[in-house]
């Protein structure tokens, strides 16, 4: 069984475990934790890479770090969804599915969802179905550090991370064409976006 924290169009190795055979459990119980995926995603562009923050804000009661991540809410604030559709239209408009996927995520980018969490879970609906990834995903119903956690379960809440990313010895990225690669080299383990635009049905056999 594998543990997964929610993620915003989470790294090729997120999705990598959703293909992985097991069941795959979310976490909805933890507290929000800032400089994660569970908000941010990395894309390819041709200056390297950027990442595309979605703007959340607590409820007036708690603390943004005590934040139930159920409870946290996103923000309207600097007109953030027109600003990511931009950017990755820049960035993978030559990219060989682009046209061919908008239609399915613009309107991740036109619709207003109130909460992180239910945005994330109806994206990675949206992507499975798109890369023909068809997991076990259940939530989980209370939070349980990983001290605690069952026998034969693994724990990547804190493992997929952007800054300082946990050992996987059941991960190897293996490099696909991207946009940019004859100028920036390819850049591993970013936004399954980047997959999916530049892989299209094919993508799935990187995971």
């Amino acid at each position: 069984m594998h543990l997964l924290s929610t993620t915003y169009f989470g790294p090729v190795q997120w999705y990598q475990k959703l293909n992985a055979g097991h069941t795959v459990y979310i976490e909805a119980c933890e507290t929000y934790a800032k400089q994660t995926f569970r908000n941010r995603c990395v894309i390819a562009t041709a200056n390297g890479t950027q990442a595309l923050t979605v703007p959340v804000e607590r409820p007036a009661d708690i603390e943004l770090n005590r934040c139930p991540i159920r409870d946290l809410r996103i923000s309207d604030h600097g007109r953030w969804r027109q600003l990511h559709w931009n950017a990755l239209q820049s960035a993978y408009s030559e990219s060989p599915f682009f046209e061919y996927y908008a239609d399915d995520l613009r309107p991740f980018f036109e619709r207003r969802y109130d909460y992180l969490f239910d945005y994330n879970m109806a994206i990675i609906e949206t992507m499975c179905e798109l890369l023909d990834v068809r997991p076990d995903i259940r939530l989980t119903r209370d939070y349980v550090p990983s001290a605690f956690l069952h026998p034969g379960t693994i724990d990547y809440r804190e493992a997929i991370t952007p800054k300082h990313p946990a050992d996987d010895p059941d991960f190897t990225p293996r490099p696909y064409y991207q946009v940019f690669a004859s100028r920036t080299g390819f850049i591993p383990n970013i936004s399954i976006l980047d997959l999916l635009f530049n892989m299209g049905p094919e993508g799935v056999f990187w995971l």
